[in-house]
């Protein structure tokens, strides 16, 4: 028999810059086009799948105050970046044959729907993925916690986090070859460790719900299908104790 998905329900975060591709910035429609394969495999486990997007392939906020522009307009410009990777994803997804649906917590009518948390569900249950864009649509928090919140309103079982590296380790593996990936580690040592791959509030609000996180990367092909349907790829973040 094929193998079965481990999760119902899961909530994938994806930077902006996993569309740039090696053009650094913008959207690299051969890169558009690999994620949404990657995607659309698992949506076919038919697997009930939302996703949160970053838009640092175009803007981001933080930096943004090096030019003089005051931190929360900074910030909003960011979110209004996420809406343009948003609307590309449910184009390609809808290409792909996946139904797919953009909710933004900033208003945009015309080329979303505002985020309503039963609404989504009831997306989700149809079978189609949901992409959430605008972060939480407040200044000063990033996309990483507007992942853990609408994971943990939405009822996910698991969020995934695709980053550039396969999970997490005790040092930089881009600067330090002796640097060693964790298979898993517990919520509160990631956080005693001030590991970087999430930002504190998001790592503190999983905890809270005792929501397991996944960091892995979608560079390489089938990691995500992977992933869902129960092999061990990346590193688990959880409230259990490190088995490392």
């Amino acid at each position: 028999m094929p193998a079965a998905p481990v999760f119902r329900r899961v909530l994938l975060k994806l930077s902006g810059e996993a569309l740039s591709g090696d053009q650094g910035f913008g959207i690299d429609t051969r890169t558009l086009d690999y994620v949404c394969r990657e995607i659309t495999s698992v949506a076919k486990l038919n697997v009930e799948l939302a996703i949160v997007i970053g838009g640092g392939n175009f803007f981001r906020g933080v930096r943004a105050q090096e030019s003089g522009i005051e931190r929360a307009a900074a910030d909003y410009m960011g979110m209004l970046a996420t809406v343009i990777n948003a609307i590309a994803m449910q184009q390609a997804l809808q290409k792909a044959g996946i139904e797919a649906r953009v909710q933004s917590a900033i208003p945009i009518s015309p080329v979303s729907e505002p985020y309503v948390r039963e609404r989504a569900i009831k997306h989700l249950h149809n079978g189609r993925v949901v992409i959430f864009a605008s972060g939480t649509g407040n200044p000063y928090f990033t996309t990483d916690t507007a992942a853990s919140l609408r994971a943990v309103e939405t009822g996910a079982d698991v969020l995934l986090k695709a980053t550039q590296v396969d999970g997490i380790y005790t040092t930089d593996p881009k600067t330090d070859s002796d640097a060693a990936r964790y298979h898993r580690i517990s919520y509160s040592d990631a956080l005693n460790n001030r590991i970087r791959i999430m930002d504190a509030t998001a790592f503190a609000l999983c905890r809270e719900h005792n929501l397991p996180l996944r960091v892995f990367t979608m560079s390489r092909p089938g990691n995500f299908r992977g992933l869902v349907l129960g092999e061990d790829v990346g590193t688990l973040v959880s409230n259990e104790v490190n088995d490392d």
